[in-house]
């Protein structure tokens, strides 16, 4: 196990100072690698170099008979390509037998999309009274109009607001940068936060290029955007089980039906490949399909 235990050490810094993932990919990556040198620690351990499809899916059959459903699975085997692409980048393997290794079907999932509509719902169910309600007003109209990540969001800079240009620059994952346009009605919601954040008693160091800050002057935490976005959902009583990415599904969903290029949704939404934002040119295919099942004379 000593030679899969130099070559994992050398993976995840690859991962880290090479790919610039973020420690969350980090682990997924760790784990689902961890998992199969356990399982071949069960089975003799052949080193990297002698491994063999078979020794894989032998693999691929133990984590199905553990109960691990086909998505869990499918994450599981993309972690482990990954690996063998490394190992074959080193020259520690000359044959990646994972490229054979097949993956269970998993369907392809649609988001959860909100009509418009029901975005003005949510974002008219904030209320101004409050002292956070024009920042949440703000955050919700930045989802929706730049189409955000929530990460993105709560990292989002002062410094890196071009409002006069009519841009935004975001860091995506990896961090990578990218230049996101921003709607009129965005800045003038962000503005308006503005006046509210220059009346903050302290900000936090550390804090003070960061747009969207909390009570106490420190950055927003995931969660807590989170439980604003379901606190809304039920103050409106919408049915739908949303999450902060629900504004970005819809963002994207409404831009495809609207007519937008693939490829410039692609860049607004930092997808590394477009094979990941073509899941929204099947979203507007079922769309199409229940309209015309709904209203067409021969449906």
């Amino acid at each position: 196990m000593n030679d899969w235990k130099i070559y994992f050490e050398g993976f995840e810094n690859f991962l880290r100072l090479e790919k610039s993932l973020s420690e969350n990919s980090i682990v997924a990556y760790r784990d689902d690698v961890r998992k199969l040198t356990d399982f071949l620690g069960m089975i003799n351990s052949p080193a990297p170099d002698q491994l063999e499809l078979k020794h894989l899916e032998q693999f691929v059959q133990w984590i199905n008979e553990a109960g691990l459903g086909a998505r869990t699975q499918a994450r599981i085997i993309s972690g482990i390509r990954g690996f063998f692409r490394y190992l074959t980048m080193e020259g520690v393997v000359t044959n990646d037998p994972s490229l054979l290794l097949e993956a269970p079907r998993t369907g392809r999932k649609l988001p959860e999309v909100l009509e418009v509509h029901e975005i003005d719902l949510l974002i008219s169910a904030i209320d101004l009274s409050k002292t956070e309600g024009q920042r949440n007003k703000a955050m919700l109209e930045t989802l929706y109009s730049c189409g955000l990540r929530v990460s993105e969001l709560t990292e989002l800079r002062i410094s890196n607001l071009y409002f006069k240009e009519g841009f935004i620059r975001v860091t995506g994952k990896g961090n990578k940068e990218r230049l996101v346009p921003v709607s009129n009605r965005a800045i003038k919601e962000i503005n308006y936060y503005f006046q509210d954040r220059n009346h903050l008693h302290t900000i936090k160091k550390g804090s003070e290029d960061i747009v969207f800050l909390n009570r106490r002057g420190g950055r927003l935490s995931r969660v807590m955007i989170f439980t604003i976005v379901k606190d809304l959902a039920v103050a409106i009583n919408l049915q739908k089980k949303i999450s902060p990415h629900s504004l970005r599904h819809s963002f994207a969903t409404h831009m495809i039906e609207g007519g937008a290029d693939l490829r410039a949704v692609q860049e607004m939404l930092g997808h590394e490949s477009i094979i990941t934002t073509e899941v929204y040119t099947h979203l507007d295919r079922e769309y199409l399909r229940d309209t015309i099942i709904q209203h067409h004379p021969r449906a």
